[in-house]
């Protein structure tokens, strides 16, 4: 099992930057891949951003230069640092993780809210 903890969502005004965090426990030497995505009210969960083991990463094309995955190794941990923030990046921000041997697991956190409004 991987268990993940997200931390850095709140209130912010539009222009403005937040920096999200997810560290991962249990079973962390077999994580794949970790990654951000979220879901607006009314709306699908989408894909925001991931990074694997080797760092590569991969991101939604509308954010593309706003927002920047990021990976600290020694720490477990993953962030997104997400800048220019809009009303529209309003939305429930979800890490997951995937793992396993083959890679086929995936864990998700309790998602963290980030609200963007004056």
């Amino acid at each position: 099992q991987v268990q993940l903890v997200e931390s850095g969502g709140g209130l912010v005004q539009p222009g403005g930057s937040l920096r999200l965090s997810c560290a991962a426990s249990g079973s962390i030497f077999s994580i794949y891949a970790m990654g951000w995505y979220r879901q607006a009210p009314g709306k699908q969960r989408e894909l925001v951003a991931t990074i694997t083991n080797g760092g590569t990463t991969n991101y939604a094309d509308s954010l593309k230069g706003r927002f920047t995955i990021s990976r600290d190794n020694a720490k477990n941990t993953v962030y997104l640092q997400m800048n220019s923030l809009k009303p529209e990046d309003t939305a429930v921000y979800y890490c997951n993780a995937r793992y396993g041997s083959p890679p086929t697991f995936l864990s998700w956190g309790q998602g963290t809210q980030v609200t963007v409004s004056s």
